[in-house]
């Protein structure tokens, strides 16, 4: 059977790397989070103080590239693989709002995207993945068979990442939620290099007002049919 290329982009909080867990299991494909080798990026930057709420050594960062090894290793107790940094498992420091604050700043330096976006374009060469992140459709797979564009209302996704850092035990408000997910809009929206937005060929997919098990059961379908075309046009 023919595979295809799953692409999955969006704003911050939308649920992107939850349904394409359970969509890349569904389909027995490989998932890649693109958005947690940016957290690692930027983890490695607050590690190494070269950003900060005043600071921002740009030079630095993209100086220190070369340091940077990233890697996704599988937990089988899990179900799902976990971001290492320089060979150190960083799942659950690159997902704090400290991490969370900084990340669209990272992702804004041209260098830290080409480099990211060739290590995706490597990993997905062979298809059979599905990847979500801000420029998957528009610049990492801008051929992929299925592309994903999904959004909600601000004041549902910051809502949804303020019940999930909580139960993390952090100690976050909702007010604050509710600004870094504007400021981080603004940013994605906005930046030079690779700006969010809706790849041509893309489904809107708004979840506002969806649970987890429509969104899965939607997306599932709208790939079974995807793969379904591929393989009646003979397509290895």
């Amino acid at each position: 059977m023919g595979k295809i290329t799953v692409a999955i982009d969006g704003y911050s909080s939308t649920g992107k790397s939850t349904i394409a867990k359970q969509l890349a299991k569904a389909l027995d494909y490989v998932y890649i989070d693109t958005g947690a080798m940016y957290r690692a990026v930027t983890l490695y930057a607050l590690q190494n103080k070269f950003i900060a709420e005043h600071i921002n050594d740009t030079h630095a960062i993209v100086a220190s590239l070369s340091k940077i090894n990233l890697e996704f290793e599988y937990n089988y107790k899990l179900g799902y693989s976990e971001m290492y940094l320089n060979g150190v498992n960083v799942e659950k420091e690159i997902r704090t709002l400290e991490v969370s604050k900084y990340v669209s700043r990272i992702a804004e330096i041209k260098e830290v995207r080409e480099m990211l976006v060739g290590m995706q374009q490597e990993m997905g060469e062979s298809k059979g993945v599905v990847m979500d992140g801000r420029d998957i459709g528009t610049v990492v797979f801008p051929n992929a068979e299925l592309k994903v564009f999904m959004t909600a209302s601000p004041e549902k996704r910051a809502y949804r990442r303020y019940k999930e850092l909580l139960e993390k035990g952090e100690e976050v408000t909702y007010e604050e939620i509710l600004k870094n997910v504007a400021l981080r809009d603004r940013i994605d929206s906005s930046r030079e290099f690779s700006p969010l937005r809706k790849a041509d060929g893309a489904i809107t997919f708004d979840n506002s007002d969806m649970g987890l098990q429509e969104q899965f059961e939607r997306l599932h379908n709208y790939a079974k049919r995807v793969i379904e075309r591929k393989n009646k046009k003979g397509t290895p």
